[in-house]
């Protein structure tokens, strides 16, 4: 069978990108191979990670005038059928989107729909749940539409708050302990899909 050619959006360290080509090395993404890592930013160390692991990359950054018809071509050219936002801070349209319907993924340190939407993103997460008092937290694997963080939820994992944490430490702990687990299982789920429905397709052309 053929396997679901898989774009990671990036923008800085890469270490979600890290998991899944790591996932994909150990045969735990068998589903879909890794064909393209696309940065906002031109100097984010994940384009380093992609290289060493003999993986395509390119960059087209937001300011840049229609950047994502851009981004559409060069998905096209590589015969992408799966995004996976690994880090991604630039939002993606409603517009575009909506033409890769549910076929987009992205994994937010949170526990959906606490500490979410508009403006929640990195530290700022961990902040909150902090500033909160909440004993629990998390992270999440979800299709991405038009609202940050609003899509169909896909996978969850709980992470405990333990007495000290700061940000980092706690930002650490749910990357270690669920970002990283759940983003290349969620990864592995969606490619096997669609592998299987373009794999039925074809059987019956």
């Amino acid at each position: 069978m053929k396997k679901t050619a898989i774009a990671v959006f990036v923008s800085g360290g890469g270490t979600n990108l890290q998991a899944l080509i790591d996932a994909a090395a150990d045969g735990k993404l068998e589903s879909g191979e890794i064909k393209l890592v696309l940065a906002s930013n031109p100097k984010a160390y994940a384009l380093e990670r992609a290289k060493k692991a003999n993986i395509e990359t390119a960059v087209v950054t937001p300011k840049e005038p229609d950047a994502e018809e851009k981004i559409q071509q060069i998905l096209e050219a590589h015969g992408i059928r799966m995004i996976v936002l690994a880090g991604y801070m630039s939002i993606l349209s409603e517009r575009f989107t909506r033409r890769w319907e549910n076929r987009i993924l992205n994994v937010h340190p949170s526990l959906i729909p606490a500490f979410c939407g508009k403006g929640f993103y990195g530290l700022r997460v961990h902040e909150a749940a902090l500033a909160r008092g909440v004993k629990v937290t998390g992270a999440t694997v979800h299709f991405v539409n038009e609202i940050p963080d609003g899509g169909e939820i896909l996978l969850q994992k709980a992470v405990e708050i333990l007495p000290g944490d700061t940000p980092e430490t706690l930002q650490k702990r749910v990357m270690e302990q669920a970002e990283w687990k759940l983003l290349p299982a969620a990864a592995e789920l969606v490619a096997n899909k669609l592998m299987n429905e373009e794999n039925c397709y074809v059987e019956n052309e």
